[in-house]
């Protein structure tokens, strides 16, 4: 493995605390939410942020090493070894209630971070084998019809009012989440519908994409109750839960009060570096495979990961991700820190227009 792509291995320690929780009881079980919580976010604070980019040479070395990719495709398998461990420990290991919560918080946190921050990645690939990862990775968090609204819609709609992805200003992130679970779930059914009808097929047809993610979850749910029981696959659910909020806390906290200019009815200038909030922080760029560079995902949707890039005139959070997710939840501290963010950026706007 070539010396720049063994860095990527980090979020690879999250994944041995988590399945290390699922063997064992006491205060072992949470230390994948210590880490990912307490010492990122703590670390973050003191360690600089970077912002150098690779130059031209080196991003297309880069870009075409497999070795990347392999990391990804590693991530499916493990993915699905952790969730077969934390079914079997749920259903055969003797826990206290704090153990059980442990756990579940533990697979909360793989199924936000590998499945689908690394489904979002593969998701953005343009080969079906890719694609199907992606969507395997999201199967485990429940959320398969991200991969349809997240390409069709988010990206076309980010930072317009009618993206329900998109934070408003002065919106708390507990409102957003109702806001943004239930409507990208409608938009998805929307934009899937629309396709069957463009190809001149039934709604309810089995090309429909939403139709299949459908099927899919409930026989993935049977099979998990058949294999364990009630009680195991309602932990489960709450798992994938969990990693269904770690999602829309990043989805808050990448777009809050940022939007695109109207240039007509329904349609709005393009998308660029300044309609995202963007992190250089290391580690938590590290452990999300460089998510948190945002600005440029959403610029050039198309750039893996590995090579995307830092604009100067992206608008910058304060610390890594982890940390802005923690700061999320307290809606008084983010508005004081964001809200005064935001109104800078757009005195610098209306100076520089």
């Amino acid at each position: 493995m070539k010396f720049r792509a063994i860095k990527y291995i980090s979020p690879f320690l999250l994944y041995l605390g988590a399945f290390r929780a699922f063997s064992t009881t006491g205060w072992e079980v949470w230390m994948p939410f210590f880490y990912g919580f307490l010492v990122i976010p703590l670390l973050e604070l003191f360690i600089k942020p970077s912002a150098s980019n690779l130059n031209a040479a080196e991003e297309e070395v880069i870009k075409a090493d497999r070795t990347y990719d392999i990391l990804l495709y590693l991530v499916v398998i493990l993915q699905y070894a952790a969730l077969a461990r934390f079914l079997y420990g749920m259903m055969y290991d003797e826990l206290t209630t704090i153990d059980i919560a442990g756990r579940i918080m533990a697979m909360g946190i793989l199924c936000g971070v590998f499945g689908i921050n690394v489904g979002h990645e593969l998701g953005h690939r343009v080969n079906k084998f890719e694609q199907g990862l992606a969507k395997a990775l999201l199967l485990t968090s429940l959320y398969m019809h991200f991969f349809t609204e997240h390409n069709k819609g988010h990206h076309k709609r980010v930072a317009t009012p009618e993206d329900p992805s998109s934070a408003r200003y002065g919106e708390p992130v507990y409102t957003f989440y109702f806001r943004t679970i239930i409507f990208s779930y409608i938009s998805a059914w929307h934009i899937a519908n629309e396709e069957m009808k463009k190809k001149g097929y039934a709604i309810l047809s089995l090309k429909n994409e939403m139709v299949q993610f459908t099927i899919i979850q409930i026989v993935f749910l049977v099979l998990i109750f058949l294999l364990t029981s009630w009680v195991v696959t309602l932990y489960f659910i709450a798992a994938a839960f969990i990693g269904i909020l770690l999602l829309e806390t990043v989805n808050y906290i990448e777009h809050y009060g940022l939007q695109r200019k109207a240039t007509g009815e329904g349609k709005y200038e393009r998308a660029m570096p300044e309609h995202s909030w963007n992190s250089d922080h290391i580690i938590g760029r590290l452990m999300l495979f460089e998510l948190s560079r945002h600005s440029d995902h959403h610029y050039m949707a198309s750039r893996k990961y590995q090579v995307l890039r830092h604009h100067d005139n992206s608008p910058q959070m304060p610390t890594g991700y982890p940390g802005m997710i923690l700061l999320s939840l307290f809606p008084p501290a983010w508005f004081y820190i964001m809200n005064r963010r935001i109104k800078k950026l757009q005195a610098s706007n209306a100076i520089s227009t």
